[in-house]
């Protein structure tokens, strides 16, 4: 059976998931809304530097509510849960990697109606957070038993982010670091990832309670800096770190947490990627204890992340992958849990 697709955004994530739709076996584009008035008609295949698709992109979200579709692989920067809520009641599944990996039922009774309404299931995925953050971990702590911590943690050069306005105006680089703490970065980031800590917490039977910890630290460049936004100056905000740690008492027993640096000179603190580098690390900690370290997701230089990033394409396959799993399901939020193993497919 082909599953047809409609791309909601065309960004690095949604150009990738793009590419991922067309190599999959079992999927079709049927669709793709666009933000831009100046992408709106044109070729998706010009979009996203391919041959001609036959598939033009659209600004009207109502022509694609109305169109003949299977999924929505969801992909803007900031989700609008009145269009997700729409798509859903037409009768089209959802995937996204911007939020509902783990909701809370209380805040989510119209999500659930409009699955209801359409017949059709909402998941939200990715890597951190998505599976580096949830699944992954799970899988790996069925190897141990009497578990007291697991940690989910990322170390990436944000130099290899193509994303100028993203990284300067919402997470905030290149400016003072109370401009840093004041943006929506952290409210962005905390819906995901608490969500994660969350998830981790009920399916492992922590007795922790309903508190997730937070905290964020900074630190400025100390000397010039280039990056994609331009010259970083002395004083400016060069690196961020996050944390999300359930916590029993005054103990984490569950953490997610984020390293983003503007390489590692010139800081202050002077904070670096240690010898393992650039990757991905999932710790568990019990009887026995261990680490899985995964590479490869992060680019090998500046200027290879700035042409193709492969943690943005990893992002994106891990959308479209699950997009056969999720169109099979009943009706309704489906996290990690409650869908089979996903898995890739084979080149054609």
């Amino acid at each position: 059976m082909t599953f047809r697709v409609i791309q909601w955004a065309t960004g690095g994530v949604g150009r990738s998931a793009i590419e991922a739709v067309l190599r999959h076996p079992e999927l079709e584009l049927a669709g793709c809304w666009v933000h831009s008035a100046a992408k709106a008609g044109r070729d998706v295949g010009d979009i996203i530097g391919a041959g001609p698709l036959g598939v033009a992109a659209t600004t009207d979200a109502q022509a694609l509510l109305g169109l003949e579709a299977d999924c929505v692989v969801y992909a803007p920067l900031v989700p609008d849960k009145d269009v997700v809520a729409a798509l859903l009641r037409s009768g089209k599944n959802v995937v996204t990697p911007v939020g509902w990996i783990y909701p809370d039922p209380a805040r989510t009774a119209d999500i659930e109606a409009a699955c209801r309404a359409g017949r059709a299931s909402l998941h939200g995925t990715g890597i951190h957070p998505g599976g580096i953050t949830e699944r992954f971990p799970l899988m790996v702590s069925a190897l141990s038993a009497a578990v007291t911590h697991v940690r989910s943690e990322e170390f990436s050069d944000l130099r290899t982010y193509a994303a100028p306005d993203v990284i300067r105006h919402v997470m905030g680089f290149g400016g003072t670091p109370d401009q840093a703490l004041a943006s929506p970065m952290a409210a962005l980031l905390g819906g995901g990832f608490k969500a994660s800590v969350r998830m981790i917490v009920a399916a492992m039977g922590f007795a922790a309670g309903g508190s997730v910890r937070t905290t964020q630290e900074i630190a400025v460049a100390t000397a010039p800096i280039d990056s994609p936004i331009g010259v970083i100056e002395p004083g400016q905000v060069a690196g961020r770190r996050f944390r999300w740690d359930a916590m029993i008492g005054d103990r984490p027993v569950v953490t997610a947490a984020v390293n983003w640096l503007m390489g590692e000179k010139h800081l202050d603190p002077a904070w670096s990627f240690g010898p393992a580098g650039h990757r991905f690390e999932i710790e568990i900690t019990g009887d026995p204890s261990m680490m899985v370290t995964f590479t490869g997701l992060q680019p090998g230089s500046v200027a290879d992340g700035l042409l193709r990033n492969p943690g943005v394409v990893a992002t994106a396959n891990h959308c479209v992958n699950a997009v056969p799993y999720v169109c099979r399901a009943e009706p309704g939020i489906k996290t990690y849990l409650d869908l089979p193993l996903i898995a890739g497919r084979a080149a054609s």
